[in-house]
């Protein structure tokens, strides 16, 4: 069986966030395991806030249908989401709006959600780890009907989670990515 192509987005736009460079961790370990990997920034794909007026009047945007095929062009996607008031980032959710509208001609709107994995990680200053903002992802998605795999990384007291190579110190934490990899890896295959 041939490896699959993993995407990787970091929910995050800010310089020096603990989620962009969570995303650059996992990316990493995605390439030891042998995958072909892509890191993208959400700042490539720039959207307007979602508003249903706007796509009646212009239709989805360009940067919409294009983010929607760099996801539909892998078999596996990881959102890596920092923590807003509990919730996830407008920027992460907005873009999940606006793909969630995109539908070719060949295809159900929102098949990109169906046919392919999902998973999910967070890193947070705080002891939780960015656990509620992965939890409202996780409803997010699944209301989209995406498949997301149950394996996740919640990264907690994330500036100093790094050693001075800006890899992960701790090993609790080392192992729940390697498994998060490894479980996104697997039923990303066996989705091909």
């Amino acid at each position: 069986m041939s490896a699959p192509k993993i995407l990787v987005i970091p929910g995050s736009l800010r310089t020096g966030s603990h989620n962009a460079k969570l995303a650059a961790v996992a990316a990493y370990e995605f390439a030891r395991a042998g995958v072909d990997v892509t890191r993208i920034s959400l700042a490539d794909f720039p959207l307007p806030i979602y508003d249903g007026d706007l796509q009646a009047k212009s239709g989805v945007p360009k940067q919409a249908l294009n983010l929607k095929r760099m996801i539909g062009a892998h078999h596996g996607v990881l959102l890596v989401s920092p923590e807003y008031n509990a919730s996830v980032p407008p920027l992460l959710k907005n873009a999940i709006d606006w793909v969630s509208r995109v539908q070719d001609p060949h295809e159900a709107r929102g098949e990109v959600f169906r046919n392919r994995a999902f998973a999910l990680a967070g890193a947070s200053q705080s002891r939780l780890g960015a656990a509620r903002a992965l939890q409202a992802l996780r409803l997010i998605l699944t209301s989209c009907q995406a498949n997301v795999i149950a394996s996740q990384l919640t990264l907690a007291f994330a500036d100093q989670a790094y050693d001075d190579m800006d890899r992960l110190k701790n090993e609790a934490d080392i192992a729940a990515l390697k498994e998060m990899v490894a479980q996104l890896i697997d039923i990303s295959q066996r989705m091909m």
